[in-house]
């Protein structure tokens, strides 16, 4: 799996326990599997779907970096699915992992389209 990208979460991100809010997490997740699967379809239409069970291994702390791995897991006439990790930079562990995050292409009418391959 490669990692593509990384963040610094900030007091913004905290939730009331002091530790990432899993919601800001969540969001963060989507939007990089989202970006992910548009770069391998080449598609600006691709929509999310579906998101397999959500294990949340390990909380992170202010002040840490999390880094994104993504890796593409399958390919369809009209949707793409990845699968997501996410672990802390500087001890390596894990912190989540989405075991399939599915996205559709739309044509403007909402409906699936093909995928170019």
């Amino acid at each position: 799996m490669k990692y593509y990208t990384r963040k610094l979460v900030k007091t913004s991100d905290l939730n009331g326990r002091g530790t990432l809010f899993g919601g800001r997490l969540l969001e963060w997740i989507d939007e990089e599997a989202a970006i992910f699967a548009y770069c391998q379809s080449k598609s600006p239409h691709l929509v999310t779907k579906a998101m397999s069970e959500v294990d949340f291994i390990s909380s992170v702390q202010n002040g840490d970096i999390i880094e994104f791995g993504c890796e593409l897991i399958g390919y369809g006439n009209t949707s793409i699915s990845v699968k997501l990790e996410v672990r802390n930079k500087t001890s390596k562990k894990k912190v989540i992992s989405v075991d399939k995050i599915t996205f559709v292409n739309l044509d403007k009418f909402g409906n699936p389209k093909k995928l170019n391959k």
